[in-house]
């Protein structure tokens, strides 16, 4: 195992900001994995030293192959999850929305840069990602289509139950997953579960996931531990989604990978201030319960479940 610091700026406050990343095996660079990019992504920084501690004992066995370069980034953003902030303490922005960088520009387009730099030339990349709302996922593959050539049926190597494979929005033109995949990277994005939970079963299976695809694709001499299942592919437009039919406190009924059925109730809406139900949520199809909400204030006309209809 090599650890090394890819990318450090100078702090006028505390130690220096560091990128630290870990490259196992030599060779052609294969594959990167990049966990936490906001401070609030803690199951992905967890997930990404699982990674590093597995293949560290993987390579002390001589287990990763010839020829083969994995590098692993378990946070690029060690700043704002010392302090429990989601995007950068300073100006609040995201990192995530700064790709390919600029290396004169902002702070965070500065690191972006930084990063960048480290993560071209890849053949595949792996970003252990969080959405733009809070909420827990079904265990998923994420794909971004781009001009690059359709690679879904690699996603099935992970083993995970669902792809999600969506057009980017024009706002989407600055994350990592889009950029990586202009400059020539397969690149897929991990979801699974929630940002602050450490939840043992769900880590666990998206640490096998990135295994079970290093073994499929001759990086790895050692099959992962759990078998792998058939993925099914979803267009992120067929998915069916719930809105708030107005604002207030949202308790939730159901969640991430619940069966429901059409009528089912799923939440309801609270009055802040009176306490009465203000409206209670129903499913209006069969399916799976494939995104769901759980911050406990909504405003109307907020995303509340998204439904893979059956």
């Amino acid at each position: 195992m090599k650890k090394e610091i890819l990318y450090s700026m100078k702090s006028p406050f505390r130690d220096d900001f560091k990128i630290i990343g870990y490259t196992f095996g030599e060779g052609k660079k294969s594959l990167a994995i990049v966990g936490a990019m906001r401070g609030d992504e803690v199951a992905q920084q967890y997930v990404a030293s699982q990674v590093v501690r597995e293949l560290n004992s993987l390579e002390r066995k001589g287990l990763i192959s010839k020829n083969v370069s994995v590098t692993i980034i378990p946070s690029a953003n060690p700043f704002s999850m010392n302090i429990e902030k989601r995007f950068w303490a300073m100006d609040d922005t995201d990192i995530n929305r700064m790709f390919p960088g600029y290396d004169k520009g902002e702070t965070t387009q500065r690191i972006a840069a930084g990063l960048f730099k480290n993560l071209e030339g890849f053949e595949y990349g792996i970003q252990l990602a969080s959405f733009y709302m809070p909420g827990d996922f079904i265990p998923h593959v994420r794909i971004i289509r781009t001009a690059i050539d359709d690679y879904t049926d690699e996603a099935k190597d992970f083993g995970l139950p669902y792809i999600c494979v969506s057009d980017p929005h024009p706002f989407d033109t600055t994350l990592l997953n889009y950029n990586w995949q202009i400059w020539n990277t397969k690149t897929f994005s991990l979801y699974g579960g929630t940002n602050y939970r450490i939840e043992g079963l769900l880590c666990k299976n998206q640490v096998n996931a990135i295994l079970r695809f290093m073994y499929k694709h001759g990086m790895l001499l050692k099959k992962s531990y759990d078998p792998a299942i058939a993925s099914v592919v979803v267009n992120e437009s067929d998915l069916v989604v719930v809105q708030a039919p107005c604002a207030g406190f949202f308790y939730r009924k159901k969640n991430a990978g619940d069966f429901v059925r059409k009528g089912d109730e799923l939440g309801r809406i609270v009055d802040p201030y009176e306490g009465n139900v203000k409206a209670r949520i129903s499913a209006y199809v069969d399916g799976i319960m494939y995104f769901t909400h759980d911050s406990p204030l909504v405003m109307q006309n907020t995303p509340l479940f998204k439904i893979y209809g059956e």
